[in-house]
């Protein structure tokens, strides 16, 4: 078994991986070209929206997948991007378009999932969903093991790891955009690092 301190140098450095993965998949084409792509799309120029697909599907597919864990990832990922289409006359240039995209994203994919039944599984108060994830018998790749991990968090706990520490959000904003208190992120941001580290131990 690694030391202690083996260990959390192998989990810090998958997790600091799946970021670097996560905003270069996403890495952001220049101001001026997406503007203009983007107010010509809004405009109704197919090719223009062609573009803007193009250049922002590689994050928005991985955004699904993560905080999924595989499920009707390109499903998801064309719901967005219809939604975008539909949406696009309402972006007003306040922030970039790739937050813009981004937050629908995140919203698309709690819209798909949420229900008061299976919120209330997802985010249940119980500390038996630490013996969902057994350690893996053998060591093996780091980083596909955190990906097969990450895989594998319930659904709650999953969300609110990516949104928090892949993607930058704010407990406040989580709980907003859940509809959950920030005890309630925090605690299932908790249970789904316990989980990784157990998984990875």
């Amino acid at each position: 078994m690694a030391a202690p301190g083996d260990f959390a140098g192998s989990l810090t450095g998958a997790f600091l991986l799946l970021r670097s993965e996560s905003k270069e998949s996403g890495h952001a084409p220049r101001a001026s070209a997406s503007t203009d792509c983007v107010q010509q799309a809004a405009a109704g120029d197919v090719r223009a929206f062609e573009q803007l697909y193009q250049l922002h599907l590689p994050r928005v597919h991985s955004l699904v997948r993560r905080m999924t864990g595989g499920r009707d990832t390109d499903e998801i990922t064309q719901d967005i991007f219809v939604r975008v289409w539909q949406k696009l006359g309402t972006f007003r240039g306040d922030s970039a378009f790739g937050t813009w995209l981004h937050r629908l994203a995140v919203n698309v994919i709690i819209e798909r999932f949420r229900s008061d039944a299976t919120r209330r599984h997802r985010l249940i108060d119980s500390e038996n969903i630490f013996d969902t994830l057994s350690a893996p018998s053998r060591p093996r790749d780091v980083s596909l093991d955190f990906e097969a991990a990450l895989e594998k968090l319930p659904d709650g706990a999953r969300e609110i790891f990516v949104l928090h520490d892949v993607d930058g959000y704010k407990h406040g904003e989580i709980a907003e955009l859940l509809g959950i208190s920030t005890g309630t992120s925090k605690a299932q941001l908790h249970r789904a690092r316990m989980m990784l580290r157990r998984h990875l131990r």
